[in-house]
């Protein structure tokens, strides 16, 4: 991603508070699996969890990848698949695949 602002009618704070809104609405929708996200948009909280890391490295504050995680899923992410992620079905893999190709 370029470093430029993307969005520079919107505070940094107001970004940021909206981030958080969107995170903690992510921790409350466990049905929201990763892989139907990843198919719909080309992204789910694992990617949001790499975002932060990379983030906070840019900035000398570096996060583990498992910080980053923790971070959005509100748990260790081990604990969080265990308890609400399903396997994915053909078709959800399918569907993810299609929709990471128009990522790049």
């Amino acid at each position: 991603m370029p470093d430029e602002d993307i969005m520079p009618e919107i505070d940094d704070a107001v970004a940021a508070a909206a981030f958080r809104r969107l995170v903690a609405h992510l921790r409350h929708r466990h049905d929201a699996e990763n892989i139907d996200l990843m198919g719909l948009a080309g992204f789910c909280r694992n990617c949001l969890a790499d975002w932060i890391a990379e983030a906070a490295a840019e900035r000398g504050e570096p996060l583990t990848r498992d910080e980053a995680r923790r971070a959005i899923y509100g748990m260790d992410y081990g604990e969080w698949k265990d308890r609400f992620q399903r396997e994915a079905t053909p078709g959800q893999l399918a569907r993810m695949k299609e929709s990471v190709a128009k990522n790049a």
